[in-house]
């Protein structure tokens, strides 16, 4: 994008807001009506790249760049800040977070280079405070929640708070399972310690994905493609078997989801 492209798209933004000529749905927009439809976007950029639309990734991502002219809009209006203000903002953070690119420091290998990302933000929030604030401030309460449980596992971690090896992470996740096996057992169950036990078992699992270096929110959405890739198939093969899966039973399923699988296999 050069220059003229970006003013381009910023006068095109202040014209959507101007107060008199101005789009009525754009105008009657706020900081927060707009987070929505910035998570919708960042969501199908995201979808765009899983699935490599790369055709698809270019219109999703400028998509995801207008939503930020729209709060740099907003901002502006509010002599809060406007788009320059932003961009001087991340390149003044990045040249800091990257001292191994950008000054004589130097890392051996990318747990080194994480950690110290992780130290300087830890130097921005305690910067921002009067008072000494939690390792765990300003993670955003409105994340998916695999990721925001990655997330607070990653801060720990860089104080040392975390298993020595990954062993003692699924040791935690067979502890989890016992005690959801334990309320399931009860003779009455507790609807609501149940739920507690099962969230203690994703962050449990969470923390063994994290551990291995897999990010939790992007396997379990591989995880749900590949789920209904194969349901298709079962769909399909269970019609030209000349049933529907109303009709069919458990097992007439469960039969035709291995013989998917093994096709995949293959």
């Amino acid at each position: 994008m050069n220059q003229n492209s970006m003013e381009e798209l910023l006068a095109i933004m202040a014209k959507l807001r101007d107060p008199e000529n101005g789009c009525p749905w754009d105008l009657k927009q706020t900081f927060k009506t707009i987070v929505p439809h910035t998570l919708e976007e960042a969501y199908e950029v995201a979808d765009a790249i899983e699935t490599q639309d790369y055709d698809e990734l270019k219109g999703e991502l400028g998509d995801l760049l207008f939503q930020v002219v729209f709060y740099a809009q907003l901002g502006k209006e509010e002599k809060r800040f406007d788009f320059d203000d932003i961009v001087a903002g991340i390149c003044e953070k990045l040249t800091r977070r990257h001292p191994h690119i950008f000054s004589d420091k130097t890392f051996e290998t990318d747990e080194q280079v994480s950690a110290n990302w992780e130290r300087e933000k830890t130097k921005e929030r305690e910067h921002k405070a009067q008072q000494q604030v939690s390792l765990l401030e300003n993670i955003p309460h409105n994340l998916p929640a695999l990721t925001r449980a990655n997330k607070l596992q990653k801060r720990c971690a860089t104080v040392g708070f975390e298993w020595p090896d990954v062993a003692g992470a699924l040791l935690k996740v067979r502890e989890e399972i016992d005690e959801v096996e334990e309320e399931l057992a009860a003779d009455k169950i507790d609807k609501e310690a149940l739920g507690e036990e099962l969230g203690d078992l994703f962050f449990a699992l969470t923390n063994v994905t994290r551990y291995l270096k897999h990010d939790p929110e992007s396997i379990l959405r591989a995880a749900n493609r590949k789920f209904e890739r194969r349901f298709k198939q079962v769909e399909i093969k269970t019609k030209e078997a000349g049933r529907t899966l109303e009709d069919s039973t458990l097992e007439q399923m469960d039969g035709l989801w291995e013989d998917v699988k093994k096709i995949e296999r293959t």
